[in-house]
C-alpha cells in the first residue's frame, strides 16, 4: 500500500484527536486544575527567590517566612505534577482504547474491496503500532499543552507587573523561536509520515513472510527473502534517519535562543541596576521567569520527535476511519427471516476494476432447492458470481433477485446469515475446536456439535486428539492437516443450518475416500436447499440439477450433466480430458 501524498492539516489532526476525549470532560477539568496549581506554584517561586536576594542585600524580618513559603510552594508543585501525570496517563490510555475500538469496529463495516487494497500487515500496524505511538506521546503532550498555556499566561502577567521594560527584553527572543520551530516543523511532519508509512510496509512484509515461511523454504528462497527484507528495512532506516535528523535540530536551536535571551536580560538588567532603576533581586526574578518562559517551549521541543510521529500515526488511523463504509441498506430494506432460495441473475456485469469486467451479461436461474454447479478454468469468474450472491460486492449492471425481490430489498446482515459458505482456503480462529465449530451458531448444544461432526466424518479424528473438542487451535491450526481443517470448516457450515449453501472447492483438500464420505454428507445437507457448488473435479457435480460452464466471465453452456455431454461441446471435452478419455 503506497502512502497517500495528500497533505494533512496540523491543527485539524490535533482537534480531531482531542475529540476522542469528549467522554472525559471531568478528567480534563481535573487535569486543568492540577496544571493550574502546579503552574501557580512555579510562577510564585521566582518572585520569592528575588525577595530572598533582596533580603540578603537589604535584610528584613520576613526572610524566614519567605523560606517557609518557598518550601510549601515547591512541595505543592511536585505533588500537583505527580497527580497530573497520573490522571493524564489514565486519560490517554482510555482515549487510545476508544480509538483502537473505533478503528476495529469501522473495519467490520468496510466493503470487501477495501481489504483487497490494503496489505493485512499494514492494517495490523495501524491498529497496533500507530495507536500505541499515539498513547506513548499523548500523555506528555496533554500535560505540556495545558501547562504551556497556563504558565506562559501567568509568567507574562507577573513579568508585566514587575517591570514592563524588562518584560520587553525577556520576550525579544520569542518571535525567533516561532520562526525556527515552524521551519523545522514543516520538514519533520513530512519526514515522520514517511517513517510511519515505511514501518507499516515493513510490518506487512514480516507478516507475509512469516505466514508463507513454508513456501519460502520449499523453494529455497531464504536468501531472496532476506534480501527483500533488507531493502524494506533500509527504506525504513532512511526515513527514520531523516525524521530524527530534522527533529534533532530543535533542541540545539532552542538552547541557543534561550541562552541569547538570558544574555539580553542580564545585560539590560545590569545597566538598569547600575542606574538604580531595578534591584538585583528583580534581575534574578526575571532570569528565573525567562527560564520558565522558555522551559515549556524547550520541553515541547524535546519531545517534538515523538509529537510529530504521533500526529503522523493519527493521520494514518484517521485515513482508515475516513474510508467509506459499505453502502447502507435502503430505508425500506426488510430483514430476511426465511428464504425459499429462488435466485435469478438478470444480465449481470461486474468488474473489480470498472475498466476490466470479470462478469459480462450473466443470466441464469437457480430454482428453490436446486444444486447449481459452476465449472470452468481458473479466473473464469466462478467465485465472483458467489461474491455477488452474498453481496460481498454489488454488481455494476443488472439485477440479482432472491424470492422475486432484489438483494437490496433485504438488509445485508440478514441476507448473509442465510448463507453457509465453505471456501477452498479454510480459516479457523484461535480457540478450541468446539468454539470454532459453534462460530456460526454459538447457541448450538454439544450434542448438535457432535452430530454435525459425525455426519461429516470429523468426529473420528477429533476424538483421537488429546483434548478432543477442547483442543486449542492456534495460528492457522498448524497441528491439523489441510484436510482436517477442511472437515472442521464443513462441520461449522452444517451446524449453522443455512438456507442456501455455497461450496467453493469444499473437498479439494481431502483424499478420495474422505471425499466420498463428505459427498454423501453434503448430499443430505443439500436436500431442500439451494446450493452453489464450485468444482474442478467434474465427477463430484455430475448429479447437479444445473451446470454452468463459465469462461472469461460469460456462461458458454448450461444444462445438466447428461444434456451437456450430449451437446459434445466445451463441457464434454473438459470431462473427457479430465478422465483421460482423449489425449
Amino acid at each position: 500500500m503506497r502512502e497517500k501524498e495528500k497533505p494533512k492539516h496540523f491543527v485539524k489532526t490535533i482537534l480531531r484527536l482531542l475529540s476522542f476525549l469528549r467522554g472525559q470532560r471531568f478528567t480534563l477539568v481535573l487535569i486543568f486544575v492540577l496544571a493550574f496549581g502546579a503552574s501557580a506554584a512555579a510562577m510564585i517561586g521566582p518572585f520569592l527567590i528575588g525577595q530572598v536576594i533582596d533580603n540578603i542585600v537589604y535584610p528584613t524580618d520576613t526572610l524566614t517566612l519567605v523560606f517557609v513559603a518557598m518550601v510549601i510552594l515547591y512541595v505543592g508543585d511536585a505533588t500537583a505534577n505527580f497527580f497530573q501525570n497520573w490522571v493524564v496517563a489514565g486519560a490517554s490510555q482510555r482515549l487510545v482504547k476508544t480509538m483502537r475500538h473505533s478503528v476495529f469496529k469501522h473495519l467490520q463495516k468496510l466493503p470487501v474491496k477495501f481489504f483487497d487494497r490494503f496489505m493485512h500487515g499494514e492494517l495490523m500496524s495501524r491498529i497496533s503500532n500507530d495507536t500505541d505511538n499515539v498513547a506513548s506521546i499523548l500523555g506528555t503532550a496533554l500535560v505540556q499543552l495545558t501547562s504551556i498555556s497556563i504558565t506562559l499566561t501567568g509568567v507574562f502577567i507577573m513579568m508585566l507587573w514587575l517591570s514592563p521594560i524588562m518584560t520587553f527584553f525577556s520576550l525579544i527572543s520569542v518571535p525567533l523561536f516561532f520562526i525556527v520551530s515552524k521551519t523545522i516543523a514543516t520538514k519533520t511532519h513530512k519526514a515522520f509520515r514517511a517513517q510511519q508509512a515505511s514501518l507499516g510496509i515493513l510490518n506487512a512484509k514480516i507478516e507475509e513472510d512469516i505466514s508463507g515461511m513454508a513456501v519460502i523454504k520449499a523453494y529455497g528462497s531464504e536468501a531472496r527473502a532476506v534480501a527483500d527484507f533488507a531493502k524494506t528495512n533500509e527504506a525504513l532506516r532512511i526515513a527514520g534517519t531523516e525524521a530524527n535528523i530534522w527533529s534533532g535540530f530543535i533542541m540545539p536551536a532552542m538552547n541557543v535562543i534561550n541562552n541569547l535571551s538570558l544574555a539580553v536580560i542580564a545585560f539590560a538588567g545590569s545597566m538598569m541596576a547600575i542606574n538604580g532603576t531595578i534591584t538585583v533581586g528583580l534581575i534574578a526574578t526575571f532570569i528565573a521567569y525567562s527560564r520558565q518562559f522558555g522551559r515549556p517551549l524547550n520541553d515541547l521541543a524535546g519531545t517534538y520527535n515523538q509529537f510529530q510521529s504521533a500526529l503522523a500515526s493519527c493521520e494514518r488511523i484517521f485515513e482508515i476511519l475516513d474510508e467509506t463504509e459499505e453502502m447502507a441498506d435502503p430505508a425500506d430494506a426488510v430483514p430476511l427471516i426465511k428464504t425459499q432460495g429462488d435466485i435469478h441473475f438478470k444480465n449481470i456485469s461486474f468488474g473489480y476494476n470498472p475498466d476490466n469486467p470479470v462478469i459480462s451479461n450473466c443470466t441464469f436461474h437457480a430454482p428453490p432447492g436446486a444444486i447449481i454447479a459452476l465449472v470452468g478454468p481458473t479466473g473464469a469468474g466462478k467465485t465472483t458470481i458467489v461474491n455477488l450472491i452474498t453481496r460481498f460486492y454489488d454488481s455494476d449492471k443488472g439485477e440479482i433477485t432472491l424470492d422475486g425481490h432484489s438483494l437490496n430489498h433485504y438488509t445485508r446482515a440478514s441476507l448473509r446469515r442465510t448463507f453457509g459458505i465453505v471456501l477452498q482456503d479454510t480459516y479457523l480462529f484461535t480457540g478450541t475446536i468446539m468454539e470454532n465449530l459453534r462460530y456460526g451458531r454459538p447457541s448450538a448444544t454439544e450434542a448438535e456439535v457432535y452430530n454435525a461432526a459425525k455426519i461429516v466424518g470429523a468426529h473420528g479424528f477429533i476424538a483421537n486428539l488429546s483434548e478432543q473438542y477442547d483442543t486449542l487451535l492456534t495460528e492457522n491450526s498448524r497441528g491439523l492437516s489441510q484436510g482436517q481443517r477442511q472437515l472442521l470448516a464443513i462441520t461449522r457450515c452444517i451446524l449453522a443450518d443455512p438456507d442456501i449453501l455455497i461450496l467453493d472447492e469444499a473437498t479439494s483438500s481431502v483424499d478420495t475416500r474422505t471425499e466420498i464420505k463428505i459427498q454423501k454428507a453434503m448430499s443430505k445437507l443439500m436436500e431442500g436447499r439451494t446450493s452453489f457448488v464450485i468444482a474442478h473435479r467434474l465427477r463430484t457435480i455430475a448429479n447437479a440439477d444445473h451446470i454452468l460452464v463459465i469462461d472469461q466471465g460469460q456462461i458458454l453452456e448450461q444444462g445438466n450433466h447428461t444434456e451437456l455431454m450430449d451437446k459434445k461441446g466445451i463441457y464434454q471435452r473438459m470431462f473427457d480430458i479430465q478422465y483421460a478419455k482423449i489425449s
